[in-house]
């Protein structure tokens, strides 16, 4: 089969939907040889993703295509995609073109999460309303919905009246450095590079209300055990002087670690030294630093009532996001009990053995063939 991929992602986002783009396509020319496939872009970023066979890729034609990037995108990709004799379109960031069907040519699109319909106080009303629109039609026209988890499957269901039997889930994986262990000298300098000394709980997400890292401060606050520090790293945004501003009210400057821009490179090291992860978010569509702590053999504490059990599985335990106490109880049952930390470890390891590249590659080939039938 020749398989065509709105690639946009893979080739300028260096986080999120690029992430999982780059993904999706490393796997399946990893594990799935049989294949043909081609990855669209209009834009390009030469840093990003340099292992992708260049002559796959593919840019608009025509300099009005070229100029109008997201309309190609939209509609007159489909042209060029039935002349590339494409059996299959995938496309891996909500959103497929107009006229595939008429063309004769299969659609698959990945729908990550309906956070901004869960949250909609989180977006602007102009961005809920371009989301909507976009989602809701590439649902109703692809031949078959992926969904990241379970929980985007019942919300797909629920909220947009999809079809269940459209929906597959594929869960993904995470960067596969986080598969290699760090030399422990170097994860101690790593550690000694960010002014961390002694054991602490880590929370990597961007600094912002949905990923709840207030609560998780508070939370912290109230443990009874003052020799851990809590680490947040993320990418700061105005929710963050609310941290700030409670970490100097209750004095814990020596405690709490902020720190921003730390290098991809340095996330393993950091993940694999920390005694516990957490991730307190609100509303998730999957939860990647969970299966990237799982990797690192990192117990995790998560919030109960998204997918991030999904993705924890039995390698964590879980509370309450918007209760400061059950927070607060489970992190202290877990920084007081090592044996717990360690049974956490060696059920995650197993659990996260279910994300890796070679089983979600088979998957999305499966799907693939069924959606060419439609069309044989």
């Amino acid at each position: 089969m020749r398989i065509g991929f709105d690639a946009k992602r893979a080739f300028a986002n260096k986080t999120g939907l690029g992430n999982y783009s780059r993904f999706v396509l490393e796997s399946l020319i990893q594990h799935e040889k049989a294949n043909d496939y081609f990855a669209y872009t209009s834009k390009r970023d030469f840093k990003l993703f340099p292992e992708f066979p260049q002559t796959s890729i593919v840019s608009p034609l025509s300099f009005l295509d070229r100029k109008l990037s997201a309309y190609w995108r939209y509609s007159t990709i489909t042209n060029q995609l039935k002349n590339d004799g494409i059996d299959v379109f995938h496309g891996l960031s909500n959103e497929i073109p107009q006229g595939l069907s008429k063309a004769g040519i299969g659609s698959v699109v990945t729908i990550h999460d309906l956070i901004f319909e869960k949250l909609p106080s989180h977006f602007k009303a102009i961005d809920r309303a371009i989301y909507r629109h976009k989602f809701r039609s590439a649902c109703e026209r692809a031949d078959a919905v992926v969904a990241v988890s379970e929980q985007t499957k019942r919300d797909l269901i629920e909220l947009y009246k999809v079809d269940k039997h459209k929906i597959k889930v594929v869960y993904q994986d995470c960067n596969p450095v986080f598969n290699k262990q760090t030399d422990p000298a170097q994860r101690a300098e790593i550690c000694k590079l960010y002014g961390i000394n002694g054991p602490y709980v880590l929370c990597v997400g961007t600094l912002e209300e949905r990923k709840n890292q207030l609560r998780l401060t508070e939370a912290f606050a109230k443990l009874n055990n003052k020799e851990f520090k809590l680490v947040l790293i993320g990418k700061p945004t105005h929710y963050t002087e609310s941290i700030r501003d409670f970490i100097s009210k209750n004095k814990l400057e020596s405690q709490v670690i902020i720190l921003h821009n730390v290098p991809t490179a340095h996330l393993p090291a950091l993940y694999q030294e920390a005694e516990v992860f957490a991730y307190l978010s609100i509303y998730e569509g999957f939860g990647i630093p969970i299966v990237e702590a799982l990797h690192s053999g990192t117990p995790v504490i998560a919030a109960k009532g998204s997918c991030l059990e999904e993705a924890g599985g039995p390698g964590g335990l879980y509370a309450d996001p918007l209760d400061v106490d059950d927070i607060r109880n489970q992190l202290q049952i877990l920084i007081s009990d090592k044996g717990l930390r360690q049974s956490l470890t060696d059920a995650g390891k197993i659990h996260v053995q279910k994300f890796s590249g070679e089983h979600i590659a088979a998957r999305l080939s499966d799907i693939y063939k069924e959606v060419k039938k439609q069309y044989s």
